[in-house]
């Protein structure tokens, strides 16, 4: 932990305003954006801190979400992905809105039920350069994509592939398709 400044002196915890959730170094946390209109930003806490008047303060370090990338959103991002950054800050405490979990994809994907507060970070993203560590992932199906968590996939009972459930039929259709021309052609 970084050393606190004089005049300052290091927290523990912060208790949201107007709840009774405790914040602690570590917990990711959803911040208030300025614009209304948007979700809330994603950040877990590096450092809480306090001022002489009793300012509370937080250094954060980013979540972005695939659209906030130099990427962008692809089709094997899930609703609920995130990419933990390279990215810090320091931000007032009063802008925290509450707790979510940021979970690894491995843990994300055998959750029972996904609640609104549930994310899942699989890569580290650098802002400035738009890198993402791991930068290769494992792929499946006919589309060669990466797993999204949120759509269907069937495994074949003959060679254990995995196929989302469109690409599934696609490959259906591909294989029928020809079969019936050639039929009428008979």
């Amino acid at each position: 932990m970084a050393k606190t400044k004089p005049g300052k002196k290091d927290l523990d915890s912060y208790t949201i305003k107007g709840t009774n959730k405790v914040v602690k170094v570590g917990d990711c946390v959803l911040m208030r954006p300025s614009d209304s209109e948007k979700p809330p930003y994603v950040a877990r806490v590096e450092k809480i801190e306090a001022d002489h008047r009793n300012n509370v303060r937080v250094r954060v370090r980013w979540y972005y979400r695939p659209e906030e990338s130099i990427g962008g959103r692809r089709q094997f991002h899930g609703a609920k992905e995130l990419f933990l950054s390279d990215h810090y800050d320091v931000q007032s405490a009063h802008t925290i809105e509450g707790k979510c979990t940021v979970h690894s994809f491995k843990n994300y994907t055998k959750l029972e039920n996904v609640g609104a507060e549930d994310y899942f970070c699989r890569f580290e993203y650098k802002a400035a350069t738009g890198g993402f560590t791991p930068d290769r992932v494992a792929v499946y199906c006919k589309c060669e994509m990466p797993y999204n968590p949120d759509d269907l996939m069937v495994q074949c009972e003959g060679c254990k592939d995995c196929c989302r459930t469109g690409c599934l039929m696609s490959c259906f259709l591909d294989a029928i398709v020809p079969q019936k021309m050639m039929l009428r052609d008979l």
